[in-house]
């Protein structure tokens, strides 16, 4: 029977997370608790055994991913499929900026649901779909393996709400933290959910 694990991890705290800056596909430095997140995955993650080790192309995400493969020795394989939300108007702002600039845009992304478009960038509803047609296909390319994937919170939520054969409107109430993995198994019966935010402590 073929069976793959995905070990899903958000990448670590960086500068914008804690001063409220929406990122998406924009890119912020990870803070020293996140270097220190990322350090500790790597940690945990050395003792597992997996095949293959991929990344967002993002640079959050890639700076996690070079701490992991500093302890595995794994190649880092980039795939902007596995980039955050892109997060269109809003990116670079924080929430106060947001409302005063985008009142109605920022009404209709809180009321719509995850079918809302954000004026150049994504609904959830698309980024699920980018998520799950990337983990079907490394599904196929990987049978019988275990691949850890450093990736972004709300992707990572997308991901699990269909794992988990919940509405997307349910994305919001899963806790995803920085610096936690997730686990993710696909067989011939389906797919599951193993772990959720699971987070390492701190070196």
């Amino acid at each position: 029977m073929q069976r793959t694990q995905f070990i899903v991890v958000r990448h670590g705290e960086t500068e914008w997370n804690i001063r409220g800056i929406r990122q998406g596909n924009l890119d912020s430095r990870l803070t020293e608790k996140g270097m220190a997140q990322a350090k500790a995955l790597a940690q945990r993650l050395a003792r597992e055994k997996f095949s293959a080790l991929y990344s967002s192309d993002l640079g959050r995400a890639v700076h996690t991913a070079k701490e992991i493969a500093a302890l595995t020795g794994h190649e880092i394989i980039t795939d902007a499929r596995l980039r955050e939300r892109h997060l269109g108007i809003f990116q670079g702002l924080n929430g106060d900026e947001i409302v005063a600039k985008y009142p109605e845009e920022r009404r209709q992304f809180r009321t719509m649901g995850p079918d809302y478009v954000i004026p150049g960038g994504e609904s959830m509803r698309q980024v699920q779909r980018r998520i799950v047609e990337t983990l079907m296909e490394l599904n196929e390319r990987h049978p019988n393996q275990t691949v850890v994937a450093v990736s972004h919170g709300d992707v990572i939520r997308a991901g699990l709400v269909f794992a988990l054969g919940m509405p997307l409107d349910f994305y919001g109430r899963l806790e995803v933290a920085q610096g936690s993995l997730s686990t993710i198994r696909i067989d011939s019966s389906g797919i599951r959910v193993l772990t959720v935010n699971d987070r390492p402590r701190l070196p």
